[in-house]
């Protein structure tokens, strides 16, 4: 079902590892061109930029771009009960992963009276954007707003693409997981559009305000959500230029291929060019995954999406000589998501260095993490988790040093103050102590 790469007889430490991995490829660039049309048009029409917009890519002109208040309600009353208490407990959870992630204000003296106290402030707007192509994510609510509302953003909109089927409004669950939060400036606005929207604020025809702008835009999206977040860093925040989704397992004799074909299966169901990497020191094992992928693949929904995604070249099984070398692997690949299905998990996942979250064990499928486990699901891609982070509190707050001395204080770093000040020929830096001195 998979391709195969042999790397069992490779020196990994000589060779260009990520040269031999398989990658989903990602033009941002590309798509870049394209969005910048749109986003002008945003600017300069507003309003009546984004109606056409959704006309044209989304196939329905929305009675109202805000989705009024009546219709989150109701949307929330007709959901499904067990749907509404799935996303009650997704809420939940989320909350308490993410009060975890707060950090401390903390007050250093630096010298006696001159203190240095490390603040942490919260952005006042953010512009969050839940997608609505292949399929539609109520979760995705949950893991923007909330990680904003933990970290103590007051001012929260959210955006969602214009639904044919529903009238022009944004898919049903998206609204009633809005209303469960508490977010109430809704928009039936899609794609780069949305980001648009976000990033410089609208008017509608009569002059009035649409939208306002934000400070950040977080949310994941297609190619042209990301190219859209790319022209618009320089206006506002953003969080990452999100690919398409990925997974890697390690995992060795001792796991259960049905387990592994399971969670390989369950990322490919995203889309035709997600990725699945099997990373494993056993070839028997892989002829397991594989067989077990046939029977999982012919009875599962969404097979031939499946299908394309499996046989692409983003996905493969990697042979490796030993786990030892499997983590180095896992650790080019650097996949959003890693799951460490061996045995001493534990001990295999504490050497992890790059990756956008990492699921320990055999019952720590990506799938919980999607849901309900309270960890976030918008993570880097692309091989980016070697710098970048998951969505976190940390996208909505930033640290600010605030600087107290006193009188005393000042005097005594003075001298060492000026003698720096006159090394960089800054005299008036030196006199703006000295003169405090007098």
């Amino acid at each position: 079902m998979l391709n195969r790469i042999d790397l069992r007889t490779t020196d990994l430490a000589t060779c260009d590892i990520e040269e031999l991995l398989p990658r989903a490829a990602l033009d941002v660039s590309e798509a870049l061109a394209q969005v910048q049309g749109v986003i002008d048009d945003v600017r300069h029409r507003g309003a009546a930029a984004l109606i056409e917009q959704a006309e044209r890519f989304d196939g329905v002109r929305p009675e109202h771009l805000r989705v009024p208040a009546a219709e989150l309600k109701r949307a929330a009353d007709e959901l499904d009960p067990e749907l509404t208490a799935a996303l009650k407990v997704a809420i939940e959870h989320a909350r308490a992963g993410h009060s975890a992630q707060l950090p401390r204000e903390v007050t250093t003296e630096i010298v006696p009276g001159g203190t240095i106290r490390q603040r942490w402030i919260p952005v006042r707007r953010v512009g969050l954007y839940a997608p609505g192509g292949l399929a539609v994510y109520p979760s995705s609510v949950v893991m923007n707003a909330v990680a904003a509302q933990v970290a103590g953003v007051a001012d929260i909109a959210l955006a969602s693409p214009a639904q044919k089927e529903f009238g022009g409004l944004p898919h049903p669950s998206v609204l009633a997981a809005c209303y469960l939060l508490g977010v109430d400036q809704v928009y039936a606005v899609g794609g780069a559009g949305a980001i648009a929207m976000f990033a410089y604020g609208v008017k509608n025809a009569d002059g009035s305000a649409l939208c306002e702008s934000v400070d950040v835009v977080t949310g994941p999206g297609n190619i042209y959500v990301a190219a859209a977040k790319r022209a618009v860093a320089s206006r506002c925040g953003i969080d990452a230029e999100a690919g398409t989704t990925e997974i890697a397992v390690i995992a060795d004799s001792a796991a259960n291929p049905a387990f592994v074909a399971a969670d390989l299966l369950s990322q490919a169901e995203h889309d035709p060019a997600a990725a699945s990497v099997l990373i494993t020191d056993s070839a028997e094992f892989a002829d397991r995954v594989d067989a077990e992928l046939a029977a999982q693949v012919a009875a599962t929904r969404h097979r031939e999406r499946v299908r394309t995604a499996l046989s692409g070249p983003q996905s493969a099984t990697v042979l490796v000589a030993s786990i030892e070398d499997a983590i180095t692997v896992a650790n080019t690949y650097a996949a959003e998501h890693l799951e460490i299905q061996t045995e001493d998990a534990e001990g295999v996942a504490a050497r992890i260095r790059n990756a956008g979250a990492i699921f320990v064990g055999p019952y720590t499928p990506v799938p919980a993490g999607d849901y309900v486990a309270g960890s976030n699901h918008v993570l880097p891609t692309g091989g980016t988790a070697r710098h970048a982070a998951g969505l976190s509190v940390m996208a909505y707050i930033r640290p600010v040093q605030q600087v107290t001395y006193s009188q005393e204080a000042l005097a005594a770093i003075t001298e060492p103050l000026v003698t720096l000040a006159r090394a960089e020929d800054l005299p008036a830096h030196a006199f703006a102590a000295e003169v405090r001195e007098a």
